[in-house]
């Protein structure tokens, strides 16, 4: 018999490794399958019971999970980000968008297989936004789902298709059983743990690792870019609460989660509180400031509060008092869920 895992694509990345922590804490769930297309950091490698090096764009490879695993639910997290997937857009087209469909398919077929739903968790982004330009965004209240979904890069469409894909595959004219398809449009999120790579909101954590390091840093935005962000167990947190969440208390698959906004100014003014030396100036880059001009200041998140029980638990102030320094500075900080 084949036995029961929670999928888990995309493992290394910086939400993978918060993910899997915090997974790993739970009692009575399904050991973890961590796909990756690298070798699993080897802190990671001891919270998984499996671990495959490979390909979401692979077929042989995902026909053979199919047969020897059984999948509990699916957190799908492979994906190019965002300023990368400008520079290479072809290339994030087919991880981000075929890559997707392959493991919606994949899970599509484990549900008519093993007859029953299986819960499909889909991380979104700030970037399925479009707004045309900085005068419009100023003035803009906090964005609903529904609001300015025309994004303006090529991440932002893969992200926006992606959620488009998953609406098909558990559509109520699918036959039972299907996908339990779940979306979370996240804000920036910053980590302690991990130092981001490729995404367009990566200015903010590179600040405060680049403070903690010792070592200058220049933004690469202006000082007055303004945008939502959330830390890692905020993130992480998200992600399990509305996976656990009962399906009759849904009313929507895609959800807005939003922790503080701040602008770049603001948090390196934080930075210093706490690095005194720490040499931060900006250097706006025009690509990636083109992209996050495009993406909202703030984001309603009043219905995965009402429907779930979303709540941040950091604002800025927490996020620098009970976690990034504890975290930085080598205290134990456990994951709650």
């Amino acid at each position: 018999m084949t036995e029961s895992v929670i999928l888990v694509s995309g493992a290394n990345g910086e939400i993978g490794h918060g993910l899997i922590q915090a997974l790993a804490t739970l009692s009575g769930t399904p050991p973890i399958l961590a796909l990756d297309l690298n070798e699993l950091s080897s802190t990671l490698q001891p919270l998984v019971k499996y671990s495959v090096q490979g390909d979401i764009l692979d077929a042989r490879l995902l026909a053979r999970l199919n047969e020897q695993y059984r999948f509990d639910s699916v957190f799908h997290l492979a994906a190019i980000l965002s300023s990368q997937a400008e520079r290479i857009p072809e290339a994030a087209h087919r991880i981000n968008v075929e890559g997707t469909l392959n493991l919606l398919q994949l899970a599509s077929e484990q549900a008519q297989r093993y007859g029953r739903n299986v819960p499909f968790l889909f991380p979104s982004s700030i970037a399925v936004y479009g707004i045309p330009d900085l005068q419009t965004k100023r003035s803009l209240p906090p964005l609903q789902e529904d609001q300015h979904n025309l994004p303006g890069t090529m991440y932002g469409c893969n992200k926006l298709y992606g959620e488009l894909l998953g609406r098909f595959y558990s559509h109520p004219a699918v036959p039972e059983p299907k996908l339990d398809f779940r979306v979370i449009r996240f804000p920036g999120i910053i980590s302690a743990q991990t130092e981001p790579v490729g995404g367009s909101t990566d200015y903010l954590p590179q600040m405060l690792h680049a403070a903690h390091a010792g070592k200058p840093y220049t933004a690469f935005v202006r000082a007055d870019t303004q945008l939502p962000f959330i830390t890692m167990p905020d993130a992480t947190r998200a992600l399990i609460r509305l996976w656990q969440a009962e399906k009759s208390l849904l009313q929507k698959q895609v959800y807005n989660i939003n922790g503080w906004n701040c602008s770049a100014a603001e948090f390196a003014a934080k930075v210093r509180e706490h690095y005194a030396n720490a040499q931060i100036d900006f250097q706006a880059d025009p690509l990636r400031q083109r992209i996050v001009d495009s993406w909202p200041t703030s984001l309603d998140d009043r219905v995965a509060r009402e429907e779930w029980g979303w709540r941040a638990e950091h604002d800025l102030d927490a996020a620098f008092a009970a976690y990034f320094l504890p975290s930085l500075r080598g205290a134990s900080q456990p994951t709650s869920t």
